[in-house]
């Protein structure tokens, strides 16, 4: 067991079966009354941020993630099929887990995601993907301003702004962080 004088960022922690990443930690000490830790937690299946305090020397459950690189197979209803690498068992993810990132998904994409035993927590891409454009909206080359853009559809269903060059077929590496067009492959 941890005890509360120990919690620090980052630290993973059980609090009435729910796990809990460690944000921020404060020591305080009360002109009146015992000193005492004051904390914000943030829901690892939620994302939901809250303050909780604690006792000096209480005690704490905290836990170990452990991570898994998984690799998307197939979307299934409302959940997404992923084999994990290191015991070539399928996973199903949650598409709440996942946000924003199905749109990047296509067969043979790797993860990392982290687990707390069979409880997916969270799922990271790879900052950078190589997807093709599958269909190009908007702009007009002519009298066009350098810096102008278009919207590209990828062949994920993701939609990024592009370069008014780019063109149906073309490959262009993606920033999956930031949502962003990088360049051309």
């Amino acid at each position: 067991m941890t005890t509360s004088n120990q919690l620090s960022p980052g630290m993973t922690i059980q609090i009435d079966g729910k796990i809990y990443r460690v944000e921020t930690v404060v020591k305080v000490a009360a002109p009146k009354g015992s000193p005492f830790i004051k904390t914000k937690l943030r829901n690892m299946i939620t994302d939901e941020v809250v303050e909780k305090s604690f006792k000096l020397q209480q005690e704490i459950k905290e836990v170990s993630l452990v991570e898994h690189t998984l690799e998307f197979l197939y979307p299934e209803g409302k959940q997404y099929l992923f084999l994990d690498i290191a015991n070539l068992e399928q996973v199903s993810v949650a598409s709440g887990i996942l946000g924003e990132k199905i749109h990047y998904l296509k067969e043979g994409i790797q993860l990392k995601a982290m687990f707390y035993g069979s409880t997916i927590f969270s799922a990271e891409l790879p900052q950078f993907l190589e997807l093709m454009v599958v269909k190009t909206e908007g702009g007009s080359e002519e009298g066009a301003v350098s810096n102008t853009t278009k919207k590209a559809i990828l062949e994920t269903g993701a939609k990024v702004l592009v370069p008014l060059f780019i063109e149906s077929g073309d490959i262009v590496k993606v920033d999956t962080h930031a949502g962003e067009y990088i360049q051309r492959v």
